[in-house]
């Protein structure tokens, strides 16, 4: 479907009618995910630096004023808030007096005070407390945790390419489940789940090319193309590649289609202390939507709105996803994991 717009220029929509088969019709992919093919990928990407930086969420969500924002991770508590500035700060959770959960202290002015006894903390060490390192990429806030990651520090977390921040849309979905890193990686580097998995959502999927090893890049990924289902037999057909930059992440990017160039960022944080006998990690999703076509700019104007719609649809996702990594963490668990 096209019309004429100004210039002489066609507006083409970037829906198609899907005359494909049925769910119960498709065809299997269960030859093509073979278990050695998804663990060497996962193994590669275990094998990656992270530099110990951890995603706890998003960035516009840490605030210079009000209450800070806590998080745990891999069993240390963590505290992060603005400076005045507008800086993002980050330390130990537990007040150095007598122990105060600081998540729940307030920030006045970029300075967090503790509600116990008003000790108050501008982001230096001060009185036995020492700050962790932080970074606001833009979209998500990360820390750097040395004793949890045990890895060479770098100064700056893994952050995928993304398009540029005035020309797109961006949400960030938190969930979490019974299950280590390792097992929400493995999920999203099983992409031939998709259509079987996610039938409301994706559709006609085939992978058209898969890792080949070495680095992180277009020659170490999953090359899919996939229908993203909007109404009925109304989709929009998309390739993409997933790739693993970094042991707790996998990134997926529109290259062709609707979108080009958007990004879909999956985080897997653990929550839980290594060895954990119940392990719980946490999944922070970044969508990073854009378009070339001139109505986006109007869905960029709509961000506030859109956002918990595009959460909302990663959330539907995740429930399934969570449900993969947790079953996948049980069986391994117990000897039973047949990959």
């Amino acid at each position: 479907m096209s019309a004429s717009g100004k210039g002489g220029r066609r507006w083409t929509s970037p829906l198609t009618l899907r005359s494909g088969p049925d769910w119960a019709a498709q065809q299997p992919t269960w030859r093509e995910a073979r278990p050695s093919l998804i663990a060497e990928a996962l193994k590669r990407a275990a094998a990656r630096p992270s530099g110990n930086w951890y995603a706890v969420g998003a960035a516009r969500e840490v605030t210079a004023d009000g209450r800070p924002a806590g998080r745990t991770v891999g069993g240390t508590e963590v505290v992060l808030w603005r400076d005045a500035d507008g800086v993002l700060r980050a330390g130990p959770g537990v007040c150095p007096h007598l122990g105060a959960p600081l998540k729940d202290s307030r920030v006045v002015c970029g300075t967090l005070v503790c509600h116990w006894h008003g000790l108050a903390l501008e982001g230096g060490p001060f009185a036995g407390w020492e700050p962790y390192p932080a970074y606001d990429d833009g979209v998500l806030a990360w820390v750097r945790l040395d004793a949890v990651g045990g890895e060479e520090p770098l100064e700056r977390p893994v952050v995928p390419a993304r398009p540029a921040p005035a020309g797109a849309v961006d949400s960030v979905y938190t969930g979490a489940g019974v299950c280590e890193p390792e097992d929400v990686v493995a999920n999203r580097l099983d992409p031939w789940h998709g259509s079987w998995f996610h039938p409301y959502s994706f559709v006609d999927l085939k992978v058209v090319d898969t890792p080949r090893g070495g680095a992180a890049g277009a020659d170490d990924g999953f090359a899919v193309d996939v229908s993203f289902r909007v109404a009925g037999k109304l989709v929009v057909p998309v390739r993409a590649v997933f790739t693993a930059p970094e042991p707790r992440t996998v990134v997926m990017h529109i290259t062709d289609g609707e979108g080009a160039g958007s990004v879909v960022e999956t985080h897997a944080t653990p929550l839980t202390a290594p060895g954990a006998a119940r392990p719980r990690t946490a999944v922070v999703e970044a969508v990073v939507a854009a378009s070339e076509r001139r109505g986006f700019a109007l869905a960029r104007a709509a961000a506030p709105a859109l956002r918990p719609l595009m959460r909302r649809a990663a959330g539907r996702l995740w429930r399934d996803d969570l449900a993969y990594a947790e079953r996948r963490w049980a069986l391994r668990s117990t000897g039973r994991f047949p990959g």
